[in-house]
């Protein structure tokens, strides 16, 4: 079952009109959160990231979509669909659904919820699997306030991803219009030099990322680290001792090679370690 507009409906049979303008126009923005045995992680955060970035988009906020009000859409989707037990994927996509071409004839607001099932309760690292990236330079991520939302325009990843795929990689780094690191396809990126974890900073035109907030939150209490959050030029990928990706559904995965260079995975492992700490305690 998938929940359309607060209806619950067979996923088999569920549609969208073609007038729905996240569809015709990319008009819609999305929200991926992680729930493990029917608690939603960092709900706050994802909350209040999609409420400013409906308002960026001068999407007029339903009354109804409140925190409680989504969190029991979410709750009762996983209820409903015997997963409370288990970890699962969510996708909230909240769209416009007023006709009309590029200008909405009224302010309606229209939203969806899917779910996919997650094998692993808790945010681990993989050790069998090859995580080699390269970087992605056909097409370029522009700097500025829309590309930190999570709008459906996302073109870029896709052709990144086949690029990916058809060149037997795992992952590629996304590169803004000054050809500086922006962020991974999947995920925000981090690189650790030494003591020094370094992130590009969101006027970098990477993605606004709960995973990239929560871990600058703990990095920064670590008295063993110093984080930055700079312009990252591709040159300082290969001389970094480690390379990560962070999102909310995998946490954090560390990448194994880029051109010639393999990479550790210390750092990766202390700080999977403690936000694995944190999520249990909260």
């Amino acid at each position: 079952m998938v929940n359309i507009d607060g209806n619950l409906i067979a996923e088999d049979t569920a549609s969208i009109a073609l007038n729905n303008r996240g569809y015709a126009y990319g008009d819609a923005l999305f929200e991926t959160i992680r729930v493990n045995s029917g608690k939603i992680l960092f709900w706050e955060e994802h909350y209040f990231r999609l409420m400013a970035s409906m308002r960026i988009l001068r999407m007029k906020i339903p009354m109804k979509f409140t925190p409680e009000f989504l969190e029991k859409e979410i709750l009762n989707l996983i209820e409903i669909n015997e997963v409370s037990n288990k970890s699962a994927r969510i996708k909230i996509t909240v769209h416009r659904v007023a006709e009309g071409l590029y200008t909405p004839i009224n302010e309606s607001i229209g939203y969806s919820i899917t779910f996919k099932t997650i094998e692993n309760p808790f945010y681990t690292i993989d050790d069998t699997k090859l995580n080699e990236i390269t970087l992605f330079k056909d097409h370029y991520i522009q700097e500025g306030l829309l590309s930190n939302l999570k709008t459906n325009n996302r073109t870029i990843n896709v052709l990144g991803s086949i690029f990916t795929k058809e060149n037997g990689f795992q992952n590629a780094i996304l590169l803004n219009s000054k050809k500086m690191v922006a962020e991974a396809l999947n995920g925000n990126l981090f690189i650790v030099k030494g003591n020094v974890i370094k992130t590009p900073p969101r006027t970098d035109g990477c993605i606004n990322g709960i995973m990239k907030s929560q871990l600058i939150q703990l990095i920064q209490k670590l008295p063993d680290y110093e984080l930055e959050e700079k312009t990252i030029s591709p040159f300082e990928l290969q001389k970094a001792d480690e390379l990560f990706v962070t999102n909310v559904i995998q946490g954090i995965v560390p990448v194994t090679k880029f051109r010639k260079k393999e990479f550790k995975k210390d750092t990766s492992r202390k700080l999977l370690g403690t936000l694995n700490a944190k999520i249990r305690l909260s």
